[in-house]
């Protein structure tokens, strides 16, 4: 999904004077290249009137990303306003991993919430299985608890709606780390379960992948945003989902 319809309007979360929180659309990439027509980094450029409500900016400074999210995950992105800021909010990204990647004290919360094909075992944990990036072994950690389940109108296949907290930040961590355990994200059309995906598509019971940055927390920048939960989720989050 691209093009003008996509970018009509990007919900602003949260904004102060060094930063800004949107809420970024599923489908819309963060970064330009080959293939890629617009791309969040290219509107921040030229905001024009993208954001809802307008977003305030000095004269001289420039709105600059500092974290990203996949292309079609949706959710609370942060954006820094000027260079001082982005040197400050990466810090404090940096701040959240030990220098060997695992889980520091650090100052940032990223959670998210995802829905996944099956249960997994137990329902609340850390996956701390490595992943392989960019030819090199690195370590990684999401923790998750599942909050409900039920059956999938394809077939009755079992779902699980989850809450995940990332302890790293490795490229596609939680998507790669939940196929591993055999619990694919719901529409996830790299590490999904293909069959599956393709016959909650033609149903018509999901369109997009079903992961969502739905919390970010920055405690030392006094930051605690929240992102409102797509329609696309209702149905596997509501009360008779329960299982």
């Amino acid at each position: 999904m691209q093009g003008g319809n996509l970018l009509k309007r990007i919900d602003v979360l949260f904004e102060n004077n060094e930063c800004v929180v949107l809420n970024k659309p599923s489908g819309f990439p963060v970064q330009g290249g080959k293939g890629v027509g617009i791309s969040l980094d290219s509107v921040l450029k030229d905001p024009g009137g993208r954001f809802g409500p307008a977003v305030r900016l000095e004269e001289g400074k420039a709105l600059l990303l500092v974290h990203r999210l996949d292309r079609d995950t949706s959710g609370a992105l942060l954006v820094a306003k000027g260079r001082e800021a982005a040197a400050k909010f990466s810090a404090l990204f940096a701040a959240g991993r030990a220098r060997d990647g695992s889980s520091g004290k650090g100052a940032v919360r990223k959670c998210y919430l995802a829905v996944c094909a099956g249960r997994p075992s137990p329902d609340s944990g850390v996956i701390r299985t490595g992943l392989d990036i960019r030819g090199k072994r690195k370590t990684a950690e999401t923790g998750y608890a599942r909050l409900k389940g039920g059956c999938l109108p394809a077939g009755g296949a079992e779902f699980s709606a989850l809450e995940l907290e990332l302890g790293t930040g490795r490229m596609h961590q939680i998507r790669r780390h939940l196929h591993q355990i055999g619990c694919p994200v719901l529409g996830d059309d790299k590490y999904g379960d293909f069959a599956l995906n393709r016959e909650l598509r033609k149903q018509g019971a999901v369109k997009r992948l079903l992961l969502h940055a739905s919390r970010l927390v920055i405690a030392d920048a006094g930051i605690d945003v929240s992102a409102p939960l797509p329609e696309c989720f209702a149905f596997f989050f509501q009360e008779e989902g329960r299982g």
